[in-house]
């Protein structure tokens, strides 16, 4: 546990667990405890909280744990995850607006029915808050070429429309203010037939099971691609600088530390064949780093996010 005084927390109308594994959130299942999460009952709720909150003690916004390792010593933070309250999706005119817990699938899906294009989000996994924040793309299309606009709630509880400008959408990341809260998004989209839009999502399912690990546990994609681009699912598609492939270079499909283990169907994806720690499948992603480096001067960055810290016998 924390070192932090936490026991003078903020009413709430939601619900506050101390002391919560945060294992059964995340996909990979690793990881320690948190001190705290926090799941608001409403957007007041959570600006009252974050109001009230102490400054020194850290705020952590969590998904649906598809991208995130966290560390087997926990988290010394409030984690926020936003569940029912913040999934509602609507449309107007070529604009979605989704909440920040709606899952991409979903928003792709909804999107499609009313004919508009969104599909690239039907294979991406998580939801809407967390494909903002990381800028979430494929088949060459991104979360940045069909923002509006966001609510977030800010540190202190205040409540804010954040703009492309204040995010400065990059491959893969955005300039989210430290411990905001992002609640929902709204994104443009172009127009198609409902049909076509199913097709082609069908056809992205298809062929992302057949070349990834999609029953496997696993956090997609373990490291960005060195090209600074997503595929764009092309046959002309450039695959010189993809992850897979420097990995693939430098003899790393099917590596194994534990129970963690680069996946033999697609190299880039890390996967929890059972019984990982978070400590195997982080030194594993630091050894295919290394062994990368050595084999073509190429430094890999790390997609899956990683927090937390280790267990104190790991650090020894």
């Amino acid at each position: 546990m924390s070192e932090l005084d936490l026991s003078n927390m903020p009413s709430v109308r939601g619900k506050l667990t101390p002391n919560r594994a945060l294992s059964d959130l995340t996909w990979l299942r690793v990881g320690g405890a948190a001190d705290y999460l926090f799941q608001p009952a409403d957007v007041e709720d959570l600006q009252s909280f974050l109001a009230q909150l102490p400054a020194d003690i850290a705020v952590f916004p969590m998904g649906v744990g598809s991208n995130l390792i966290v560390r087997d010593g926990g988290l010394r933070a409030v984690v926020i995850r936003l569940g029912r309250g913040f999934n509602g999706i609507e449309i107007a005119g070529d604009q979605i607006t989704a909440g920040a817990a709606a899952l991409d699938a979903h928003v792709a899906r909804k999107g499609a029915d009313a004919g508009l294009d969104l599909t690239f989000l039907r294979t991406i996994p998580g939801s809407i808050g967390g494909a903002v924040r990381m800028n979430a793309g494929c088949y060459g299309s991104y979360v940045a070429d069909h923002f509006v606009s966001a609510q977030i709630v800010t540190r202190d509880g205040s409540l804010r429309d954040i703009t492309a400008e204040d995010l400065q959408f990059q491959y893969r990341q955005t300039a989210l203010p430290e411990g905001a809260v992002l609640i929902s998004a709204t994104l443009r989209a172009k127009p198609g037939q409902p049909e076509a839009l199913q097709a082609r999502m069908e056809s992205q399912l298809k062929k992302r099971d057949d070349t990834q690990p999609t029953k496997e546990r696993s956090a997609g994609s373990t490291f960005r691609n060195p090209a600074g681009f997503s595929s764009t699912g092309q046959a002309d598609d450039l695959q010189d600088l993809k992850a897979w492939k420097v990995i693939d270079d430098a003899g790393m499909r099917g590596a194994q530390v534990g129970g963690a283990q680069m996946s033999k169907k697609h190299s880039n994806f890390m996967i929890n064949t059972g019984g990982a720690t978070a400590a195997d499948l982080e030194t594993l992603g630091e050894d295919v780093r290394k062994k990368v480096y050595a084999n073509s001067g190429i430094t890999l960055e790390w997609e899956i996010m990683r927090v937390g810290e280790p267990l104190l016998e790991q650090q020894e």
